[in-house]
């Protein structure tokens, strides 16, 4: 397969299970994956050659990469070479988790999306939000290719026209339908506690969920913390 997208070589920080899957979805789609954790590429090096995928340090997969794909903690996300990163494309798959972050009220914010808190440390790089929502174990069972019955949909929330079309060219070469949230702070939709969070479903279905989030718990709380303005 060849990717639609323009882009070549994906890069993915994050070896945990979601990493692992985007990994795998993103070899079978004809990308070129390289994978980085947060120390040294040896420990999974083996099993990401498996899968068809280059373990590397996460410097080099930034210096070779057409896009990044944020698979860490949200906790870590200011690790990130931020000087190294200007200029590139980053895909935040992120989300809080106090499992995995800890109690972190800086994180669960309803005045602001995480994601912005992401381009905000990445000040040079285009951060669209995406590839989050949906469980890691569905992510690996259903995708399929353009046009199937019953192909599923993944939401997308950014800044730039030309940056949301790349990101819907790599949802769709993944085997899902791109569905776009709006902006950056719509990414608040797509995180816990929104209905989108955790959907398994096709692209009506998630617009209904977007288009329903003001009338939404999450989303009465997001209106009254932001002054009852909710993100478009």
């Amino acid at each position: 397969m060849t990717p639609t997208s323009g882009l070549r070589t994906l890069g993915i920080i994050g070896a945990g299970r979601l990493g692992r899957v985007l990994a795998t979805l993103a070899v079978d789609a004809g990308y070129r994956v390289l994978i980085a954790r947060s120390g040294d590429p040896a420990p999974i090096a083996r099993a990401m050659a498996a899968i068809g995928a280059e373990a590397v340090t996460v410097s080099e997969l930034v210096a070779r990469a057409d896009a990044v794909v944020l698979a860490l903690p949200l906790g870590s996300y200011r690790t990130l070479p931020a000087e190294q990163m200007r200029g590139m494309l980053v895909i935040d798959a992120m989300n809080y988790w106090w499992g995995a972050d800890g109690d972190r009220p800086d994180l669960d914010d309803p005045r602001t999306s995480t994601s912005e808190l992401v381009q905000r440390h990445l000040a040079g790089a285009r951060v669209v939000k995406g590839l989050g929502h949906m469980g890691y174990h569905d992510m690996e069972d259903e995708a399929r290719p353009a046009g199937a019955s019953g192909r599923k949909a993944i939401a997308i929330a950014g800044e730039s026209a030309a940056d949301l079309e790349a990101v819907s060219r790599v949802v769709d070469d993944l085997g899902f339908d791109p569905v776009i949230a709006g902006s950056l702070a719509s990414g608040i939709m797509l995180e816990p506690g929104g209905d989108a969070f955790g959907a398994d479903t096709g692209a009506a279905e998630l617009r209904e969920m977007l288009t329903g989030f003001p009338r939404s718990r999450r989303g009465i709380v997001v209106a009254r913390a932001r002054g009852g303005v909710l993100p478009t």
